[in-house]
């Protein structure tokens, strides 16, 4: 009985503890960078672009193309990857070659390194589809679409985050009760009517929670958009799908690794990376947000 007690208290502690560590780890890290970027951080660095070799001015093109970069690849990859899980789901048999076939790539993709895909959006996108596009358009003679630029960084993006989204939506969909499907196709609707009348509406939080965690990782990925649209100084906004961007994530490796004077540019670092975070956490909170919202819809 007593060793019991005392298993009981060790696990207690050790798990106690290894959050409290944890939280620790995020308040050091958040602590420092507030400590270390608040004094760069103003309304002028936020709003205007960068200037002397990204040693004044501020970040506002890099803010404006990774808010952009989520938006298209949350618009591409949430809705191939609420299909994918509707299909595996709702649709697949359990014996399915084709959604074994696909279960075993969205896996792999998983696994992939983030290199891998910046390295496969340059060649399927940038020089495939955009080289092709180009070719069909004016012949080859204008260089377009056949090169880096934030559509083709959206999509390889939008790759990354698709086997997140799948897996997360597809889990939601098994939450819902099974004889919900079997009282609506009693009461003679369709599949398709069941699927979208009764099984999405009870598995919309698992659909924004797969786009939750999209944006939490497309937001702050930085190798599969080094070779398929990020630029290392580009002071304007990208006028059309076809333009390269800033990036934050990208603009804070440039700054720490290939500035002029690394030295020099330390303030902006830290004020660039406090702002890619509030960034994060605020597209994260507005589709926390929904969700709640949508929730709490759903209960009344």
């Amino acid at each position: 009985m007593i060793g019991r007690k005392f298993l009981d208290f060790t696990v207690t502690t050790v798990s106690a503890s290894s959050a409290l560590f944890i939280i620790l780890i995020v308040l050091v890290l958040i602590g420092d960078i507030l400590l270390n970027g608040w004094s760069t951080l103003s309304w002028e660095f936020i709003t205007e672009s960068p200037m002397q070799g990204m040693t004044e001015g501020g970040i506002f093109p890099a803010i404006f193309g990774t808010f952009l970069l989520v938006v298209i690849m949350s618009f591409v990859g949430v809705p191939i990857g609420t299909v994918t899980a509707i299909y595996l789901s709702e649709y697949a048999g359990q014996k399915s070659i084709f959604a074994r076939a696909i279960r075993f790539a969205v896996n792999t993709l998983a696994g992939v390194p983030a290199i891998v895909f910046g390295l496969f959006g340059l060649g399927f996108f940038v020089q495939f589809v955009g080289g092709g596009v180009d070719q069909v358009v004016s012949g080859g003679a204008e260089l377009r679409w056949g090169q880096p630029n934030i559509l083709w960084s959206s999509l390889t993006m939008a790759l990354l985050t698709l086997p997140v989204v799948i897996i997360s939506v597809e889990e939601s969909i098994k939450t819902v009760p099974r004889e919900l499907r079997e009282a609506s196709l009693a009461l003679g609707a369709t599949k398709w009517t069941t699927i979208r009348k009764i099984v999405l509406p009870n598995s919309i939080t698992g659909i924004l929670t797969g786009a939750i965690l999209a944006v939490s990782r497309g937001a702050g990925e930085v190798a599969p958009i080094l070779f398929t649209g990020a630029a290392y100084f580009l002071p304007k906004l990208p006028d059309s799908l076809s333009d390269q961007f800033m990036e934050l994530g990208y603009h804070i490796f440039i700054m720490s690794t290939q500035s002029t004077d690394v030295e020099a540019t330390i303030g902006i670092q830290y004020a660039t990376t406090l702002v890619l975070l509030a960034l994060t956490f605020s597209l994260n909170f507005s589709a926390i947000f929904l969700r709640y919202k949508v929730r709490t819809r759903s209960a009344h």
